[in-house]
């Protein structure tokens, strides 16, 4: 179903791609290393350090399954290969607060990669559905969790994020 699919940007599947590699490559075989290590301590029954390091091995597995499904999932959409002036997803939005005259830059993304203190929300947020499908100019009442507030759209630009590369 496409109601399945996971909105994402390509700066987001990139970086859940490093995710998967680093779990797959450094955190498992070093989680197998710390299992042989309590294994050889005795008598697992009483062996804490074997338990935690089988646990620990169980959230890192689930993890990457979890990985692999977004992955799976993803519909990546290039930013770069959008333009105009209409809020959509993957748009960076300029906006000043009516009231205190604050200027605020977020961009719009997919849920798993919004992070507030990177100017990152989620599409599904009020204030990303509040401001999708508004042009420059527009002003939008957003009802959040302190009241509503009142925005103007100052300008909308698509730029295409950079991914640091993955240290070897």
């Amino acid at each position: 179903m496409a109601s399945d699919r996971m909105p994402m940007t390509p700066a987001g599947l990139i970086r859940l791609k490093q995710e998967l590699k680093r779990l797959k490559g450094t955190e498992r075989h070093k989680i197998v290393k710390e299992i042989a290590e309590a294994r050889s301590h005795g008598d697992l029954s009483e062996n804490a350090e074997y338990h935690a390091a089988k646990e620990k091995q169980s959230h890192i597995e689930g993890r990457i399954t979890q990985v692999e499904h977004w992955i799976a999932t993803a519909e990546v959409i290039d930013v770069s290969r959008l333009s105009g002036d209409r809020v959509v997803f993957g748009a960076t939005v300029h906006l000043t607060d009516s009231q205190s005259g604050e200027a605020m830059l977020y961009r719009i993304v997919g849920e798993l990669e919004a992070d507030l203190k990177q100017g990152k929300i989620s599409v599904t947020s009020p204030i990303a559905r509040a401001l999708i499908g508004r042009v420059e100019g527009d002003v939008v009442r957003v009802r959040a969790p302190g009241g509503e507030r009142e925005y103007e759209v100052e300008s909308v630009e698509f730029v295409e994020e950079s991914v640091a590369p993955e240290p070897e």
